[in-house]
């Protein structure tokens, strides 16, 4: 197995984890589809038995994925919620979580709708700035929960303060990390205790597959994962394992051209007369740029904003008229997307939530593609106008 702990970022996302197959050279790892392996004798195998325990295809992309974030374990699950459903069947009922106010609205359904009820508690607070944590941590706050940037709305939030919190409180810290994508930051090292991907979305890269993803350092974290991992059984197939591995390959060719086409598409907004606000980490102007800045190695292809008047009809005619950017949940994928969080991403949270975090009815979030900048300004602009 090649030593990845030296590897640069492009070399360990084609390399890192992964061997020629064995049996044939074949250079692709092959996809392992098997639900079980023939053993010599009883207790005798070649380190698979069952295929939702463990299998080659799947171990691979963990391997690959724990690299890439700069961590020792990785697990992946059927999707980014059964990778969140993970985490939070770690905690016990009377413990306590702290979440970021601003947050995908599956995370705050599987929240509120599915774990409240076995009495674990959920406090949303606005993470932006940090100081917010200190208000709702008790002797039962178990886990800290953080989205950086947030979705929709692009806030950004200092893991490296976050992490000094968690730490002096013996609390877990866990890091959404779909937005930014390991090529742009790597909260292990800034001190999260577990990072979470919805590897649907960047690391595949290609609207492809429906995937999520844990890395963590600590062995006695990394049992735990497994533990449930297997004991609940929300593991992904060999298939999309194979499709997001290949994903990765080129993740770092991808992400970096979404960054470059969001910056301009982002500029471009902020000048549009029909544009309220904008919402995108890179702008000066950015409540927490410095700490983007610092923390993270570019701004991504995310943007949010809001239209003049602040209408839904005005927001529903706009994601009508584009043509290249298509009307679709999901993000990070190689095609342009368009979407409405009120009524789509974050239905899910009440209205009143909504609007206090700044989720109004004339939202747009897009996930800029890899497209050529010039196509899209283009197809925005004639939307706008």
């Amino acid at each position: 197995m090649k030593d990845h702990k030296n590897m640069k970022f492009a070399t360990k996302a084609i390399h890192a984890g992964l061997e020629p197959d064995s049996a044939t050279g074949a250079i692709m790892t092959p996809i392992y589809q098997t639900s079980t392996y023939v053993q010599e004798e009883i207790g005798n195998h070649k380190g698979y038995a069952y295929s939702r325990t463990l299998n080659p295809t799947r171990d691979a992309l963990e391997k690959n994925l724990a690299a890439i974030e700069n961590g020792n374990f990785g697990a992946c699950f059927g999707s980014g919620l059964a990778a969140i459903d993970c985490v939070i069947k770690m905690l016990n009922p009377g413990d306590e979580v702290i979440s970021t106010n601003d947050l995908y609205g599956g995370s705050y359904r599987i929240f509120k709708t599915i774990f409240e009820k076995y009495g674990i508690k959920f406090h949303f607070v606005p993470m932006d700035d940090v100081s917010h944590i200190h208000t709702k941590v008790n002797s039962n706050t178990k886990l800290i929960w953080v989205e950086t940037p947030t979705n929709p709305m692009m806030n950004i939030i200092d893991i490296e303060a976050v992490a000094k919190i968690s730490k002096s409180n013996n609390i877990l810290l866990a890091v959404d990390n779909t937005f930014a994508t390991p090529y742009l930051q790597t909260p292990l090292d800034l001190g999260a205790d577990i990072v979470m991907h919805s590897a649907t979305k960047y690391l595949g890269g290609h609207s492809d597959v429906v995937m999520g993803a844990l890395v963590c350092n600590n062995e006695k974290i990394a049992k735990e994962i497994y533990r449930i991992q297997n004991s609940s059984g929300a593991v992904c197939g060999p298939q999309d394992s194979f499709l997001v591995l290949r994903g990765i390959k080129t993740l770092h060719l991808r992400v970096q051209r979404h960054c470059e086409n969001g910056e301009k598409v982002a500029r471009m907004l902020a000048k549009h007369p029909k544009v309220d606000k904008v919402y995108w980490p890179g702008f000066e102007s950015h409540p927490n740029h410095e700490i983007a800045k610092k923390q993270m190695r570019g701004f991504g292809g995310m943007i949010s904003f809001s239209l003049i008047g602040n209408k839904m009809e005005d927001a529903h005619a706009l994601v009508k008229k584009v043509q290249l950017f298509s009307l679709a949940e999901s993000l990070g994928g190689v095609e342009s997307l368009i979407g409405h969080p009120a009524t789509m991403t974050h239905a899910s949270i009440p209205k009143e939530e909504r609007e206090k975090n700044g989720i109004v009815d004339s939202l747009i979030r897009l996930s800029v593609g890899v497209e050529d900048a010039e196509d899209l300004i283009a197809d925005l602009e004639n939307a706008l106008n």
